[in-house]
C-alpha cells in the first residue's frame, strides 16, 4: 500500500516535511480535527480573548495547570522516531512542525520549525522574558492548592476539560512576570495571532530549496501551514500526503496515502535501509 510513497521519498534529497497533530496522537496528545477537517470540539482560545480578558486568563491557566500534566508525560512514538532516523533525515531539508509539542527534538530530528512556537516555555506580554513553563506550574500550584483537586479530561495541547464552578473559577489566581508583572502567555501562536515574520520566512526558504514536500497528519485547515504547500505547487515541486483523512491540498498533491502515520515511516524507514545495503 505505501509503495508509491517509498518511490516518492526515495526520489528526494531535499525533502520538506510539514507534521500535525495526527503525528502526535499516538503519543496520547489529543487533536481538534475530524477526518472531514471538522472541529471535534470548541474552537481553541483566542489571542485577543487571552490578552484582553482576565477572566479568560483565569479559565485557561485553571486548565493549563491540568492538562499541562497529562502533556509532559507524552513522549515520541514511531512515527517521530522514524522521521529522525538517518534513513529519512539524511534526505530531508527538515520538518515544518504545527505542533507545540517538542516531539520531534526530543526524538532526534536536528532541523525543526515549530510553526505555532513550544508549550514548554512562557512568555510576558510586557518586557518579553523568557520562562519554563514547569515553572509557572510550581507558581500555580503554589498560589492556587485547592486546584489539584478538580475533576478534568485531558485535551489538546495541554488544554483540559474541567468541573469546576465559574465562581472557583473567578478565584484562579494567575501569575503575573517577575520582572515586570506583565501577562504571561504560552510562547505559542493563539487563533487569531500571528507567526513572526521570521519563522515564516524561513519555512519558505526551505520549501524553496526543497525538491519535495511531504505532508503527515494535518488537514492543513489552518493558512499558516497551507501557504507553504500552496507555495511549493506554483513553484512545481510535488507534494505527498499522508493524512487519515481529507486534507486541504488534496487538490494540489501528487500522492496521497490515508493510513497511520505510526506504522507506515518506520515500514518506510526499513525499506529504504534495504535499498541501501
Amino acid at each position: 500500500m505505501a509503495e508509491p510513497l517509498f518511490s516518492f521519498i526515495a526520489e528526494r534529497r531535499r525533502l520538506v516535511i510539514i507534521t500535525g497533530a495526527g503525528i502526535s496522537t499516538p503519543s496520547g496528545i489529543g487533536d481538534y480535527r475530524d477526518r472531514n477537517g471538522e472541529w471535534k470540539r470548541a474552537a481553541p482560545i483566542q489571542h485577543d480573548a487571552f490578552v484582553r480578558s482576565h477572566a479568560t486568563r483565569q479559565r485557561y491557566w485553571a486548565r493549563s495547570f491540568h492538562g499541562w500534566r497529562s502533556f509532559i508525560r507524552a513522549t515520541p512514538n514511531p512515527a517521530h522516531r522514524a522521521l529522525a532516523n538517518p534513513q529519512l533525515q539524511s534526505r530531508t531539508v527538515g520538518v515544518i512542525t504545527q505542533n507545540v509539542d517538542r516531539l520531534h527534538q526530543t526524538a532526534g530530528q536536528s532541523a525543526v520549525i515549530d510553526l505555532h512556537g513550544r508549550l514548554d516555555r512562557v512568555v510576558c506580554l510586557g518586557c518579553r522574558a523568557i520562562t519554563a513553563r514547569s515553572a509557572l506550574q510550581d507558581r500555580l500550584a503554589a498560589s492556587n492548592p485547592w486546584l489539584g483537586d478538580a475533576q478534568f479530561t485531558a485535551a489538546p495541547d495541554g488544554d483540559a476539560d474541567l468541573l469546576l464552578t465559574p465562581q472557583a473559577i473567578e478565584g484562579v489566581q494567575v501569575p503575573v512576570c517577575e520582572i515586570c508583572g506583565g501577562i504571561l502567555k504560552p510562547d505559542v501562536v493563539f487563533y487569531g495571532d500571528s507567526v513572526p515574520r521570521v519563522v515564516v520566512d524561513t519555512a519558505y526558504g526551505w520549501v524553496d530549496e526543497s525538491d519535495g514536500i511531504l505532508i503527515i497528519g494535518t488537514s492543513l485547515m489552518v493558512f499558516s501551514s497551507f501557504r507553504f504547500c500552496r507555495h511549493a505547487y506554483a513553484r512545481g515541486i510535488p507534494l505527498a500526503v499522508l493524512n487519515q483523512g481529507l486534507t486541504r491540498a488534496d487538490d494540489l498533491v501528487t500522492l496521497r496515502l490515508d493510513a497511520r502515520c505510526e506504522e507506515v515511516l518506520p515500514a518506510l524507514v526499513q525499506t529504504l535501509a534495504a535499498s541501501t545495503d
